[in-house]
């Protein structure tokens, strides 16, 4: 009876013991958080979804240290944005087919050119290529009253589709798409 117990005892030890010395470490949370904006934003029937990573402000300015102007953007921090239609839709004029797609930008002061682009899966704007875009359009800045610290994507819905929001800092990006 007392080797049973001791065989028990040594036995629970040891998986407590291992689960403790190789219990995983997580990392901290993602100075830019990885977050969704979809259309709509809420229920099912989406039309678009994008995925993206949300770098903060921190005293810097947008044009400058952050997406700086006149160059290629991934649209948010870490990997290139990535739009998913999931439906087919009209962007600046060109047929987009459901599909996935990366979604950059070239920021100017004012105003910034959106690209829809083949190129998925690239890490901030290696892989892309020009001759992969699906289609592009330019767009005015305007500027809000608040600021935003963390970059930002929201959809409003429209009569015949929907715009893109983006803002940043005191910059705001109104993107069309027609269903």
């Amino acid at each position: 009876m007392k080797k049973s117990i001791l065989s028990v005892f040594v036995f629970t030890f040891l998986i407590v013991a291992s689960t403790t010395m190789h219990a995983q470490k997580f990392p901290p949370l993602d100075k830019s958080p990885l977050d969704l904006a979809s259309f709509p934003s809420r229920g099912s029937n989406k039309a678009i979804k994008v995925f993206y990573s949300r770098p903060q402000l921190k005293g810097r300015s947008v044009g400058k240290e952050l997406a700086p102007f006149n160059k290629l953007w991934r649209t948010g921090a870490n990997d290139a944005t990535q739009i998913q239609f999931l439906t087919d839709m009209n962007f600046g004029g060109k047929a987009i087919k459901k599909g996935a797609y990366s979604l950059f930008t070239i920021p100017g002061e004012k105003e910034w050119t959106i690209i829809i682009s083949s190129d998925v899966d690239n890490w901030a704007t290696r892989g892309y290529k020009e001759s992969n875009e699906v289609a592009r359009m330019t767009v005015p800045v305007t500027s809000g009253t608040d600021s935003i610290e963390a970059f930002s994507i929201m959809f409003e819905a429209t009569d015949n589709g929907a715009t893109m929001h983006l803002g940043w800092g005191k910059i705001r990006i109104a993107v069309p798409f027609i269903k």
